[in-house]
């Protein structure tokens, strides 16, 4: 919808007849154009920015439209992956336990190899590294499908997906794409960061809808497949849009950018401790859920639970890029992340005391939080981040959340099947968000 919005002009043409329509009014002589009779002007409207103004402003730029669409396309997949190869595995081979744990080692590769690849992409551009990379990581994906489908050991399912990690981190890239394009503008770089998170959200609620139906009515190795054919295609698409592409920061400044490890920034590491536990909630929350929805036998609507997740963490994050944000962005970091910790709460009280409507509710309440502190954490890695390595930055925060999401997942598992049910595991993301709020309350003040 907001590419549709966005897709409207932006500045009216100027107001005044056309010559052909002068010559009607003025009464002209019967001919080409005069020969209807005098039409009344109409009566001029004063413009009025209107409430999606800020995101039609900068979808203004040319390129814009273009390598958000591409990029749209190659992030669809992180939502489907991950869900993918949960109903993959668990319904080949049986085992939740075994399906969390191979994408949780696959995530905590993608959280070791992503910083790294996307040093690469700072230092020789988005385009020379992003397709290669792209394409080691769907034939990691091929091979875990291959395996699965043929009865290979299990400890070919773990080497499969862990080679996947190549996989560039699109959303940082279209991030720094805005940043690059607005860098002189902090109103439109935090109206394109809620548009980022929003499409983040958009992407985590259609693809595990996409993949739980792939997975369910065609056969279980159907959503990985499509996911790794949609990565390679936006991927290709989206390095085929070179005007929008950042100029490596050496290369365009005649200087060499800030060396030395990104950990050491003050400030920076205690943002990724709490990115970290964020991701724990996302990667506990998939698996509990599949395994809620599987235990109640409705096993094909695991992906419309989390897609209500997604949506609300979603229209939150269009709303909140509609605002120009008064307070400090560390105050409202806090706020956001106190408010994640409460709603937080509302899933594992609704799978307790009630049904499947219930938790649905319980979910569309608790991600409306989630991305405004993820719009407002973005923000502050960009700005404790050195120029010249911005991508390296904000892949150090997704590497932080694969982190946290592989290690959720595997709690999430372990739970799922250890406690008394899938609804006593909804407190693993409960005490994630906890621990989230923990660690941004106690982080030191940067210097």
């Amino acid at each position: 919808m907001i590419l549709f919005l966005a897709a409207r002009p932006v500045v009216s043409p100027a107001p005044g007849p056309s010559p052909a329509l002068g010559r009607a009014r003025a009464g002209g002589p019967p001919g080409a154009a005069g020969t209807r009779p005098p039409l009344r002007p109409a009566p001029r409207r004063r413009a009025r920015p209107g409430l999606l103004a800020p995101y039609r402003r900068i979808f203004a730029v040319p390129g814009t439209r273009a390598f958000t669409a591409a990029n749209l396309t190659a992030r669809l997949p992180m939502g489907m992956l991950s869900v993918s190869a949960v109903l993959m595995i668990a319904g080949v081979r049986g085992s939740y336990a075994l399906a969390g744990a191979v994408t949780a080692t696959g995530l905590a590769a993608t959280a070791l190899v992503g910083p790294w690849t996307a040093r690469l992409v700072d230092r020789h551009g988005q385009a020379r590294i992003a397709v290669p990379a792209t394409a080691l990581a769907v034939l990691g994906s091929l091979s875990l499908l291959l395996c699965v489908r043929h009865g290979a050991p299990d400890w070919t399912l773990f080497a499969s997906y862990a080679a996947t990690a190549t996989t560039p981190n699109t959303g940082g890239m279209s991030r720094a794409r805005w940043a690059h394009l607005f860098r002189d503008d902090p109103a439109a770089r935090h109206t394109a960061n809620s548009f980022e998170q929003a499409a983040d959200e958009l992407c985590f609620m259609l693809g595990p809808v996409l993949a739980t139906l792939l997975c369910t009515t065609l056969f279980p190795e159907a959503g990985t497949a499509v996911a790794a054919a949609l990565l390679l295609t936006g991927v290709l698409l989206f390095a085929a849009q070179r005007r929008t592409e950042p100029p490596v920061a050496a290369r365009a400044a005649g200087r060499t950018p800030a060396r030395g490890s990104l950990l050491r920034r003050s400030g920076l590491a205690p943002l990724l401790l709490t990115f970290l536990c964020t991701g724990a909630i996302f990667g506990s929350l998939e698996v509990v859920t599949v395994a809620y929805a599987d235990d109640h036998g409705i096993r094909s609507a695991a992906g419309g639970l989390l897609a209500l997740q997604a949506a609300g963490s979603g229209a939150a994050g269009l709303l909140y890029g509609l605002l120009r944000p008064a307070a400090r962005a560390a105050h409202r970091f806090a706020l956001c992340v106190g408010a994640m910790a409460a709603l937080m709460l509302l899933p594992a009280l609704a799978a307790r005391a009630g049904g499947p409507a219930v938790l649905a509710v319980a979910l569309l309440a608790a991600g409306m939080a989630t991305a405004p502190a993820m719009v407002t954490g973005m923000g502050l890695v960009q700005s404790r981040t050195p120029e010249g390595r911005l991508n390296e930055g904000m892949t150090l925060a997704v590497t932080a959340l694969l982190g946290g999401i592989a290690a959720g997942s595997a709690t999430g598992g372990w739970a799922v099947e250890h406690l008394t049910g899938p609804g006593p595991a909804y407190l693993v993301p409960a005490a994630a968000a906890a621990l989230a709020l923990a660690a941004t309350l106690l982080a030191p003040r940067p210097r």
